[in-house]
């Protein structure tokens, strides 16, 4: 199984909401070779880490590809900048961010690179809870959890609610 994260918490011009650039985004990537198998519901979450930013849309999707995980997260990052998304710093508001969660049961920690599965997945609430939603039964391929079981983990505070 793939999984890949989605979350925006700026509006675009050309896009609209936060809600409907996911959208958009997720109707984008088959002309990128993923096909979108199925995704969760919306969630509405604060940043993290707390800021005066404005609050995220999140989501997760279970995509299929013939790219291997490497190349994967380079058409991930060229989709976000079409979206508009620019990096300049780490945890800045952004129109467009996709983070490749799981590829299979796949463990890579390259330097600067990629990581598999995501190293702050169990750590966040916004990608936890849309996970348990689209799919119950995945285990982290390291610790064995479910999405359910690392949420239960988490610490209050992270604040994350369903969308309608």
């Amino acid at each position: 199984m793939i999984l890949v994260a989605l979350g925006s918490n700026l509006v675009s011009a050309e896009f609209g909401t936060s809600q409907q650039l996911l959208e958009a985004a997720l109707n984008s990537m088959k002309k990128h070779g993923i096909t979108v198998e199925r995704r969760s519901s919306w969630y509405r979450s604060a940043p993290v880490p707390a800021s005066d930013q404005p609050w995220f849309v999140n989501g997760v999707a279970e995509v299929s590809t013939d790219l291997g995980p490497a190349d994967l997260l380079q058409v991930l990052h060229r989709i976000e900048a079409e979206y508009g998304r620019i990096r300049r710093r780490r945890n800045e508001s952004r129109t467009l961010d996709l983070d490749l969660l799981a590829y299979g049961d796949r463990v890579v920690a390259q330097p600067e690179g990629l990581a598999l599965p995501h190293p702050r997945l169990p750590e966040r609430a916004f990608v936890l809870l849309p996970l348990a939603d689209l799919a119950p039964g995945w285990r982290h391929p390291v610790s064995g959890l479910t999405a359910a079981e690392m949420l239960a983990a988490l610490p209050p505070g992270q604040e994350v609610e369903r969308l309608a």
